[in-house]
């Protein structure tokens, strides 16, 4: 049994298709079917039904891939290890974040990154939650950036910053002349909320009780969805409805747009982490991430001081 047999069985049970499993791990497909056939006759056990067009993982092979991915984990822990003695700063980085964080903190962030971590570049996935979750547990991922609550085995989260949200609303409305707008306020309202599985959806609806309730009432809504912030955004300016966004999605010509105002006290927020597996390697590396995000001086939000 080899690292390699092993790789070729994790990306086979990911993929369930020999032909993307050999591309993936850049081998012919006859050299990985031999390959894992090998490993099957050495164990004694068939790990995958190829019987049907797509591969299916067999109820043996399911807990021999598992434990092949803890294997494979730890071997990059031991390479790691290896260079421990090199700069943590060089060398690229695996960064994951949430849909709604990467596209207003990275422009800053990679700016303030090369100076502090100029041989440290960093390769880039944007997705939800759940998604960057396995990828992290995987080892195909570094490191992760998403929103609180976030509670996940043997992963450890650096607090980055609370970030308020406002109303946007079309120009003119009504809701210009307020303060500030409460949660019965905006559940009166026509509300522009992002597709279900968005994080950022369900923190907005646990601040609006009544609104959150209308969701599971089939027939009887207020909102409407859109796909993306900025699809929200120009929803929004053309009147369809308001919305709720964090301080980060907004800027300085958004007046142009629509009006933005801030919500009554307690006003809701979501705080930002930064998540990575416990036995990460490169401590170093995370607190220079953690500085860069510091330093890209995001408008709006409270950074949180590093624990000491």
């Amino acid at each position: 049994m080899t690292l390699t047999e092993l790789r070729y069985i994790v990306a086979v049970a990911q993929e369930r298709h020999f032909g993307r499993a050999a591309q993936r791990c850049h081998v012919s497909q006859p050299t990985l079917s031999i390959a894992i056939k090998k490993l099957e006759e050495e164990l004694g056990v068939i790990l995958f039904d190829r019987s049907s067009n797509e591969v299916i993982t067999t109820d043996s092979g399911e807990r021999i891939v598992e434990q092949a991915r803890k294997v494979l984990n730890e071997a990059d822990v031991i390479r790691q290890m290896a260079t421990e003695e090199q700069n943590e700063l060089e060398g690229a980085l695996k960064l994951g974040l949430i849909f709604t964080v990467a596209p207003y903190l990275l422009p800053k962030l990679i700016l303030s990154l090369r100076d502090i971590a100029p041989k440290m570049p960093l390769m880039l996935e944007e997705n939800y939650t759940n998604a960057l979750t396995e990828s992290l547990k995987r080892g195909e991922l570094d490191a992760v950036v998403v929103a609180e609550p976030y509670h996940e085995a043997g992963v450890e989260i650096i607090p980055l910053y609370d970030e308020p949200f406002f109303v946007i609303v079309p120009r003119g409305h009504p809701f210009e002349d307020l303060d500030a707008v409460s949660a019965k306020e905006l559940e009166k309202e026509r509300l522009l909320l992002l597709t279900e599985g968005n994080c950022m959806r369900d923190q907005i609806l646990g601040s609006c009780s009544e609104l959150a309730q209308r969701q599971r009432i089939p027939g009887l809504t207020s909102t409407l969805q859109g796909s993306s912030i900025n699809t929200i955004r120009h929803m929004v300016a053309s009147g369809l409805g308001i919305s709720v966004l964090p301080a980060t999605a907004l800027t300085e010509n958004d007046h142009m747009l629509f009006s933005i105002v801030p919500i009554a006290q307690p006003a809701p927020q979501r705080r930002i982490v930064l998540a990575y597996r416990r036995n990460f390697v490169r401590p170093k590396a995370l607190a220079a991430l953690q500085d860069a995000i510091v330093n890209a001086q995001l408008a709006g939000v409270s950074f949180i001081a590093p624990a000491a």
